[in-house]
């Protein structure tokens, strides 16, 4: 059984944590970015998580989307909005 725990945005995200991309909301500043995270593969349902954090400062954030290794400012993983999946699974007898 899945239970589907909602988190904010990637940003937020421990490394490792298994999530799922919800949606994309873009900043009022910058409305393409939207456009430009789906292209790369930032889609609803998509399995995502963080594999790494720059230093200092935990910016850039190091993604794996699918089967895609991208690096993103914290800026743009804030645009992310995710779920954490947390799988556990039912024993039958």
């Amino acid at each position: 059984m899945k239970t589907v725990v909602p988190l904010a945005n990637l940003a937020q995200a421990c490394i490792g944590e298994a999530l799922q991309v919800h949606s994309i909301q873009a900043p009022v500043h910058a409305p393409e970015w939207s456009g430009w995270l789906e292209e790369i593969g930032f889609l609803p349902g998509e399995s995502v998580r963080v594999i790494a954090r720059g230093q200092p400062g935990a910016d850039p954030l190091v993604i794996r989307i699918g089967q895609s290794t991208f690096a993103l400012r914290r800026a743009e993983a804030e645009c992310v909005a995710v779920q954490r999946m947390d799988s556990q699974e039912t024993l039958h007898a």
